[in-house]
């Protein structure tokens, strides 16, 4: 096998004509979604042919590593992403199989039967959360099926399970998107950790108010401001804390849980003026595509209704139209204690088993007992100054991959729940039917990005836009951006451009810690239009094929969010908050 060498203008050697070859690819997908609204599936597909038919007759990549390359990345699709998924997945038909998915409706629901106040304690708190010990979509998967068990339509659990899914990313995964920043550019841990908690804490603060307008528009910004601005300020300013002056890796976990503490304080003593909640109750026996009404339906007996805080608990009930009994807040009866602890049971059994992998000395046996590296056969790629390309390397954690850790926690679960062997084989095998078509979407978009990596596309887009002089502050982010909702995590997007924008950060005068930060920082808003992401949501809320409609709904935030960060990091590079680079 020949030593295939990038090149990073290879068409007629002019860096600008082949950066926009090489976003052919890209510009096809977003169009074929966005636009022309073409199924996931067939976009991810058409995209990846068109690069691969880029990478021989362009890049002059042999006809075989390209083919190696495809499968290596459709390899990596499969694990770890959809091995994640599809056992996320699992776990959560396993509660729709039994009676205590009911009751996770009802005991989600005592805590408020604000859908405003649930996407911020569900969608934002504890996939905070889980994105700490987990990442790469279960977050999603989960806090998407949380916020259909207490009411919200699925499309809309979906879009808000998405776009929650921003601020922690930077330090998701018991920060690995910075660890690998660390690893890939060699500026040090802390200056990087410090940086990065500098700004997403901006987003951080935003965030919780584009989720209550996302569910119930200005009026339910206007009602339920106070505490989405609380849940916002605690989040930022524990994140700001814990990863400038404590532990990188816990950075989330003491972020989520202080939001937690403080938005459930702040719930004794403060209410909305009016409650949305759902008159139709969540049954045991719904599917994930169900179709529940939402803040945006008909009046009527399957309506959301407003119900004034004050109310008594006979008009509660008689302004809801129906057999649930009320509190005098508007709030559902809680469940019995043995109901409350069964209902979140799974949930507790997840935490609890990535904790454990976490404790040092497990850690380190997991790693030893069950990691496999190899070299991916049929590659041999070296990059444009001759070093070896990284991406021909796989680590096999069989053992400690968050996929792993979430099928134990189902094999626990399936236990606890008194589920038949065969009934969780039965429901594995339905998990696996109802995500063909996501399984195929991932792996292609996941072929794709690899293609693109090992051939030179990625890197000659790369250099393009690096070498835009003192313009690059504003490109810096948009690297990040595009690195994310290619590859669908903020690791790979690190890994991939975190070198390129130190070196392009020392040609043009800028802080390589900054213009290194913000990628991982930026980054993050590329998460929610991940093609991953995704057809995670919308396989987690039974809506296959959707991820056109998702991408669309998304794409006004994304952007919005990304501008903001665009604007933070130039005035960061200038002396107006240039103070604040460590």
């Amino acid at each position: 096998m020949s030593t295939y060498q990038q090149v990073v203008d290879p068409l007629w050697g002019s860096l600008g004509l082949s950066a926009l070859c090489a976003a052919l690819p890209l510009i096809l997908l977003f169009a074929l979604l966005g636009v022309f609204r073409v199924k996931a599936a067939k976009a991810a597909v058409a995209s990846l042919l068109l690069s691969i038919v880029l990478a021989v007759a362009v890049w002059q990549m042999p006809v075989d590593q390209a083919l190696s390359a495809t499968a290596a990345g459709a390899f990596y699709g499969l694990f770890p992403i959809l091995w994640i998924l599809v056992n996320a997945l699992w776990i959560y038909k396993l509660t729709v199989a039994t009676p205590w998915f009911d009751a996770l409706g009802r005991t989600i629901r005592s805590i408020s039967n604000d859908l405003r106040v649930l996407s911020i304690l569900i969608a934002f708190c504890f996939g905070a959360l889980l994105e700490s010990l987990a990442g790469f979509g279960a977050p999603v998967a989960i806090t998407a099926a949380m916020l259909m068990a207490a009411g919200m339509k699925p499309l809309k659990s979906a879009v808000v399970s998405l776009l929650a899914n921003t601020a922690p990313v930077a330090f998701g995964a018991m920060a690995a998107p910075i660890i690998a920043l660390n690893g890939v550019t060699g500026l040090p841990l802390h200056d990087l950790a410090s940086m990065a908690g500098r700004q997403t804490p901006f987003i951080a603060l935003i965030v919780p108010l584009l989720l209550v307008f996302i569910v119930d528009g200005k009026r339910g910004l206007k009602q339920t401001w106070p505490v989405a601005l609380v849940a916002g300020a605690v989040f930022g300013i524990f994140q700001f804390i814990t990863a400038n002056y404590f532990a990188v890796e816990l950075t989330d976990v003491v972020a989520a849980v202080a939001t937690v503490a403080a938005v459930l304080l702040m719930l004794r003593v403060w209410q909305p003026s009016e409650t949305i909640e759902m008159s139709g109750q969540v049954t045991g026996g719904g599917q994930p595509g169900d179709e529940l009404p939402s803040a945006a339906s008909t009046p009527g007996r399957n309506a959301p209704v407003r119900v004034p805080a004050s109310a008594s608990v006979t008009e509660a009930v008689s302004a809801a139209a129906t057999t649930r009994v009320m509190t005098p807040a508007g709030t559902a009866q809680r469940p019995e204690p043995r109901e409350i602890w069964m209902a979140v049971a799974p949930y507790l059994i997840i935490m609890s088993i990535f904790s454990i992998a976490q404790i040092p000395a497990v850690k380190s046996w997991l790693s030893v007992a069950g990691s496999v590296s190899f070299a991916w056969p049929g590659l041999d790629v070296i990059d444009a100054e001759g070093q070896h390309v990284a991406a021909q390397k796989f680590k096999f954690d069989h053992l400690k991959a968050t996929g792993t850790l979430l099928l134990i926690s189902g094999v626990i679960t399936m236990v606890l729940y008194r589920v038949s062997a065969s009934q969780g084989l039965r429901i594995y095998w339905e998990t696996l039917k109802q995500l063909r078509w996501t399984i195929v979407t991932v792996a292609s978009v996941l072929a794709l990005s690899f293609v693109m990596n090992l051939s030179g596309q990625t890197t000659s887009l790369g250099l393009a836009l690096a070498s835009a002089g003192g313009f690059f502050v504003l490109l810096s982010p948009v690297i990040g951006w595009l690195g994310v909702a290619l590859t669908g995590s903020d690791t790979s997007s690190n890994s991939l451009f975190g070198q390129l924008q130190v070196a392009a950060a020392e040609q043009t005068g800028l802080p390589p810690v900054l213009m290194a930060a913000a990628n991982s920082s930026a980054g993050v808003m590329g998460k929610m239009l991940s093609l991953q992401n995704l057809a995670v949501a919308a396989a987690a809320v039974g809506l296959e094929g959707s991820e056109g409609t998702l991408f669309r709904k998304l794409l006004g935030w994304s952007l919005g969010l990304l501008g903001i960060m665009i604007l933070l990091v130039w005035l960061q590079s200038t002396p107006v908050l240039g103070w604040m680079i460590p």
